[in-house]
């Protein structure tokens, strides 16, 4: 199996302004290097859709096979996330959030506002995870041990599977 290079993307505008310290990014790449994945880039953008959209495109044409965004994933008015990767993607698989709401819905009643999804932006399985830092690791959890795959077939490597 071909090493997993990640992209981590933080997405708050509290914490793109120096406002707010970012904990989720930093949970995110901790955890990415306990499954033995490359973290390649790390980005913090505001809550805004062209932002988001233009660093996943970026990672993405870097190299990252997979990108891991926490935040924006909410039902707050600047939580556009969703929005953003579903404007790029070529395909979404619903599968990714459906398994995080509902190891989630196991923790906590309030996830069922969540809007975490998976989707394939360019050559990229592109994962968006909520912006509570255990949260986002949690959900990464859920997910992991689909993720080789999905970025092979993203990378459009030929799978035994």
């Amino acid at each position: 199996m071909n090493q997993i290079i990640v992209g981590v993307i933080t997405i708050s505008d509290r914490a793109s302004q120096g406002l707010y310290e970012d904990l989720g990014g930093p949970a995110l790449k901790e955890t990415a290097l306990r499954f033995e994945w490359q973290v390649l880039a790390e980005a913090i953008v505001p809550d805004e859709i062209g932002r988001i959209q233009e660093t996943v495109r970026s990672f993405s044409s870097q190299g990252c096979g997979l990108i891991l965004t926490t935040g924006g994933t909410g039902a707050a008015p600047r939580d556009v996330t969703p929005e953003a990767i579903r404007g790029i993607m070529r395909v979404e698989l619903p599968g990714f959030g459906e398994v995080m709401r509902a190891g989630s819905l196991r923790l906590t009643p309030n996830a069922i506002l969540s809007r975490c999804l998976g989707a394939i932006v360019d050559q990229s399985l592109v994962i968006a995870l909520p912006g509570k830092p255990q949260g986002a690791v949690d959900c990464l959890g859920f997910v992991a041990g689909a993720i080789p795959h999905a970025v092979a077939i993203a990378q459009e490597i030929p799978t035994s599977c």
